[in-house]
């Protein structure tokens, strides 16, 4: 599995989200306090927006602790939304183009969970996105299959409604071929305005996801840290464990259940997967 944080709000440079709290992306990719793994060494990758249209992207298959042009990077670049992923791989290679987060346009994605038994049901799941992004698929990844099965439902009309699909699609193939659990997932994704973040697994067993509270309801609870007051009241970091051990600082995700992060009022939601309109046929032998 794997740990991730994203981040809105006013401009940082990405090194003091990656770098400074007391149990930061850096230090969980050898520690991880709540993930199935404790060391997520599987190599790393940022995204970023900033100059132009698409977002950045920066990837490794270097351990996140040990890279020298990582800590160099994000000492020089400061945005207001941000994306981290530090992987533990399931069973797929360990290469550039199975890092997260994965990007198309001006969407990221990245995913902390696995499809179970993705390379018995990976045909079925990659045949069903759409022909014209087919092509686009660059790793081996299920997290990246998942990503271009919620672009074929329409991530980039409504973000909910397609990973509702998804998800459903790959527990529709997944139970056809005799998988219980298929899915375990915390998803975020980002058109560069918004956030989106979910959290479900077939079993309701999901792991870990929290938000950040109000960045004025932090100021008062925690007047002693000076980071916040160089932060606007819009700012917020959902992430797959605490970043510091603050009382009244983190909110769990409920499960089975997704987050919009945005301008104004954060929203909170139900997440149900949509099965699909036909059911799955196996094909003979499977």
């Amino acid at each position: 599995m794997c740990r991730w944080l994203a981040y809105s709000g006013s401009p940082l440079l990405i090194a003091d989200l990656l770098y400074k709290p007391q149990h930061s992306l850096i230090d969980q990719s050898l520690h991880s306090k709540l993930g199935a793994e404790t060391t997520n060494g599987d190599g790393f990758g940022i995204g970023w927006y900033g100059v132009g249209e698409a977002p950045g992207v920066f990837y490794s298959v270097e351990p996140a602790w040990n890279d020298r042009n990582l800590r160099e990077i994000t000492e020089h670049i400061e945005s207001s939304l941000v994306f981290a992923h530090i992987r533990a791989s399931t069973g797929t290679p360990v290469q550039q183009t199975n890092c997260h987060p994965f990007r198309h346009g001006r969407w990221l994605w990245m995913h902390n969970g696995s499809i179970a038994e993705f390379p018995r049901l990976r045909r079925d799941l990659v045949l069903a996105v759409d022909p014209s992004l087919y092509p686009l698929i660059e790793g081996s990844t299920d997290s990246e299959a998942f990503f271009f099965l919620a672009l074929t439902f329409g991530l980039e009309h409504d973000p909910p409604a397609a990973v509702a699909a998804a998800v459903g699609l790959i527990e529709e193939v997944g139970r056809s071929h005799g998988v219980e659990h298929p899915m375990q997932m915390t998803v975020a994704t980002t058109d560069g305005v918004r956030i989106w973040a979910f959290r479900y697994s077939s079993q309701r067993a999901s792991r870990s996801l929290f938000y950040s509270t109000s960045v004025p309801a932090l100021r008062a609870l925690h007047p002693e840290l000076e980071v916040l007051e160089g932060l606007s009241d819009e700012s917020r970091l959902v992430v797959s464990e605490p970043l510091r051990d603050l009382p009244g600082a983190w909110n769990e995700v409920p499960e089975s259940s997704y987050g919009i992060v945005q301008e104004g009022q954060d929203e909170l939601y139900p997440f149900t997967p949509l099965a699909p309109a036909t059911s799955v046929a196996v094909p003979a032998g499977a």
